[in-house]
Formats: C-alpha cells, sequence, structure tokens
C-alpha cells in the first residue's frame, strides 16, 4: 500500500466513525480497520477524528477541558475569504475538542459560529440544518450526535464551496481543521510524552499535502500576510514531523509542533486590520 497513514484530530472533510465507546480501542491505528467513511487524499489516508482519540484514550484518557479553548460568544467573521474559510475549519476542529470535554455550552457556540462563517463565504444553506443540529444534539448531551454533525458540516461546507468553483477554499477549510487539531493533538502529546503518542504525529505527507494547495492558489491569495505566514509554518513543521517510516518524534519536537501551530491558529483567530 502506497499510502501513507497520517493521524490527524479533524479536517480534511471526513465522516464519522465508531464512537469512543467502542470497546476496546486499538494501541495504534491501524489502515484495515478504518472505517468505510475515511478519505484519501491524493493518496494521502486521513482517519476519522474518532479514532485518533481511542488512541489517545488508550494511551492515557487526556484532559480535554485544558486542550479546549472557549469562544468568548460566537466568532466573528474577520478579513478575507481566506481567512473565514481558515477559521471555519479551526472552529469545526474545536468543536470536537468540545465534545471531547462535553462541553455544551461551548458546542452550542460552536454551532451558531459555524452557521455565521458559513454565511459570510456563501455556504450557509449547504451547513444551516447541520448547524441547528449541533445546538439541538449539544443541548441533550448527545454527544456522538453532535461528532456526527460537525463531520458531515464540514464535508457540506467543502462539497458546497467546490460546486462554488471554490476548490482553493474548501482546501482552507482542511487545513484550518489540521492546523488546530494538530495543535490539539501536541498539546495531548507533550502533557504526558511517550514514543506510541508522538507516533501520531508523525504526518509529513500531509504537511507536504498542505504546502502545495498553497502555492497552487491565485497568487494575490497566496502572497497575502496570513497565507505567507502559513506556508513558512508548514516549511518549519514538516522536518519536525520525521521523514522514514521509523521516524522518532522527540519530546521537543511535539512541543515545537504544537509551538507553531498555535501561533498560526491565533493569527487565523484575530482580527483582520
Amino acid at each position: 500500500m502506497n499510502e501513507r497513514l497520517l493521524c490527524i484530530l479533524a479536517g480534511a472533510a471526513v465522516l464519522t466513525g465508531p464512537s469512543l465507546s467502542a470497546a476496546e480501542p486499538a494501541k495504534s491505528i491501524a489502515v484495515p480497520k478504518f472505517p468505510k467513511e475515511a478519505q484519501l487524499v491524493e493518496r494521502v489516508l486521513v482517519p476519522v477524528p474518532s479514532e485518533v482519540f481511542a488512541v489517545l484514550d488508550k494511551l492515557g484518557k487526556p484532559n480535554w477541558p485544558e486542550v479546549l479553548r472557549p469562544q468568548k460568544g460566537m466568532a466573528a467573521p474577520s478579513g478575507g475569504k481566506e481567512q473565514i474559510s481558515l477559521l471555519l475549519g479551526v472552529v469545526i476542529a474545536e468543536g470536537f475538542v468540545a465534545v471531547e470535554a462535553e462541553n455544551a455550552e461551548e458546542v452550542k457556540n460552536i454551532g451558531n459560529s459555524v452557521r455565521s462563517l458559513a454565511k459570510a463565504i456563501g455556504v450557509e444553506k449547504a451547513v444551516s440544518r447541520r448547524a441547528n443540529s449541533i445546538v439541538e444534539f449539544a443541548e441533550k448531551r448527545r454527544w456522538a450526535d453532535v461528532r456526527r454533525e460537525l463531520d458531515l458540516a464540514l464535508t457540506d461546507v467543502r462539497q458546497a464551496m467546490i460546486e462554488l468553483n471554490s476548490e482553493s477554499l474548501a482546501q482552507l477549510v482542511s487545513l484550518g481543521g489540521w492546523l488546530r487539531g494538530t495543535e490539539a493533538l501536541a498539546t495531548v502529546v507533550t502533557k504526558n510524552f511517550s514514543k506510541d503518542g508522538a507516533e501520531l504525529l508523525h504526518q509529513p505527507v500531509l504537511a507536504d499535502h498542505f504546502q502545495v494547495r498553497l502555492e497552487a492558489m491565485p497568487e494575490a491569495s497566496r502572497k497575502g500576510p496570513l497565507i505567507s505566514k502559513i506556508h513558512s509554518a508548514l516549511q518549519s513543521i514538516r522536518p519536525l514531523m520525521g521523514a522514514g517510516e521509523n521516524a522518532v518524534i522527540s519530546e521537543k519536537d511535539a512541543r515545537e509542533i504544537g509551538r507553531i501551530c498555535a501561533d498560526v491558529v491565533a493569527a487565523v483567530n484575530s482580527k483582520a486590520k
């Protein structure tokens, strides 16, 4: 098999797999056991978020409330469509952390934020029903249903963007989700460091994939300060994620991956000047 196994918390428009309450999770993520919803992105296999959560829980129950970054109300669109698309991905990724933390109020904020951001980039219709369901299921604390709606909201947004000939913006939604997801994953890994946990950060091919996507964007978008910052960040992250099949990621490297991602996510969340 040529596909590279890449483990991420959220992003790349995947669908929900088995719930975290499924019986004993494996000690590592095995390609043949992925649910059919796992998706190939240019021959890069992207597992569903619940697969990664299950492995993390096996390595040691993460303190998800510490990882969560609570929003102060609803996320407001800021900047151009590129920044809003990235922010939408970041917000959806935060939704998965909020679900793991079982924070109903935060999940409801995120559901409303998804609707607001989707409206700002012209795809509100595609996501409105999902956003309503996220809020409804959060109130009822039906966490598995919230995870499913978050995944499907991401899928629907990306598909709507592609139909509007906005493939580059769809990629930015995925990239925003991956950056916040990788930051959260690095935080969890370094809280209780182990080689098994650090192995989840071995994602060089996905880092390469997003670099290529950024380089293919129209020049006006590519040269903007935020996209340029993200491109530089990906170049810095890439060697830290290891090159060979048996690459070992140190605790120092894991912390640096998390720091770089956190810096970029903060830029995505910042108000446009």
